[in-house]
């Protein structure tokens, strides 16, 4: 009887019974364990992969040197690559000293607010921004530092995997470790997108603008700020103008909340109307050529 009762308990645990059925057991036990290998053995592949990959990073030690110069490949508008110059050769170049204190906090408390706190990845808005997503139920947000996009830009791919995103904040802690934090920002600040073929704060203000990163007022400073989390799509000045202005308030405040700027500055910069001349007659222009090539193209038909 006893027996009887042990095999009835086990019974309900396992997912067959053994009086009835010893050998769909077996070929149960079987499976469980062949899947389990094979998760194992992939997990194990995968990990050797992941550490291949992360010793053939590149050194991050050479960014240290203000005088370095790196080529990079970045992307225009239409999805071509061209070569870019990090570092001093390029005629945009604005050294950390040359770019205003308030370019500097317009980029932190628009795209990292715990960037001198960190080192290289921010826990708390990793967090958030997973709790957001559930919320939207779509990758509406990320939480990448500052130091992990300038470790993208620099090194990395835009493909959207894990191994890329396990290198990349590889890279971000490598260079925490080896850079200071106002290297780290004079980087990010020269290679970040801002325009079609625009890169970097230097290029910026002079297309946008027209005049150098040391002249720029707070509102323009918040201007260009505005624009990173899309410059080509939803923070388009081209298409979207409203929105930018709108999100620049936005970053002015978030300035005199965190003691950059004082009320006074605060009212002065809002009640600043950016000059975008520049950019409309760019815009125009552009449409102009646009315009011309269409009929030349047209008329080219019929020829």
């Amino acid at each position: 009887m006893d027996g009887y009762l042990e095999i009835e308990v086990h019974s309900r645990i396992m997912p067959c019974s053994v009086r009835a059925q010893p050998g769909k057991c077996e070929v149960y036990v079987k499976v469980v364990t062949w899947f389990a290998a094979i998760i194992l053995v992939g997990t194990a592949l995968y990990g050797a992969y992941i550490g291949i990959a992360l010793y053939n990073l590149p050194s991050v030690k050479g960014l240290a040197d203000r005088r370095q110069n790196m080529t990079i490949q970045v992307k225009d508008w239409q999805g071509k690559f061209h070569p870019f110059v990090v570092g001093p050769q390029n005629p945009w170049w604005s050294r950390s000293e040359s770019i205003p204190p308030e370019m500097e906090w317009a980029v932190i408390v628009a795209e990292d607010a715990n960037f001198y706190h960190h080192e290289g990845i921010d826990i708390k808005a990793i967090k958030n921004a997973i709790k957001y997503d559930l919320e939207k139920k779509r990758l509406a947000r990320g939480a990448s530092t500052i130091t992990q996009q300038t470790a993208k830009n620099l090194f990395l791919s835009r493909a959207k995997t894990f191994t890329r995103k396990i290198e990349e904040i590889y890279l971000a802690k490598r260079m925490e470790h080896e850079l200071t934090k106002g290297r780290i920002l004079e980087l990010y600040l020269n290679i970040v997108e801002l325009g079609p073929m625009v890169y970097g704060i230097g290029h910026a203000a002079h297309y946008y603008f027209n005049k150098q990163t040391a002249l720029l007022t707070p509102r323009e400073c918040a201007f260009l700020a505005a624009m990173l989390p899309g410059p080509q799509k939803v923070y388009n000045p081209y298409k979207h103008l409203d929105r930018v202005l709108k999100r620049s308030d936005m970053v002015l405040r978030q300035m005199r909340d965190n003691g950059v700027l004082t009320p006074a500055e605060y009212r002065q910069a809002m009640a600043e109307v950016p000059d975008i001349s520049g950019m409309q007659k760019k815009v125009d222009q552009s449409f102009s050529g646009k315009v011309q090539r269409f009929f030349k193209g047209l008329f080219g038909i019929f020829k």
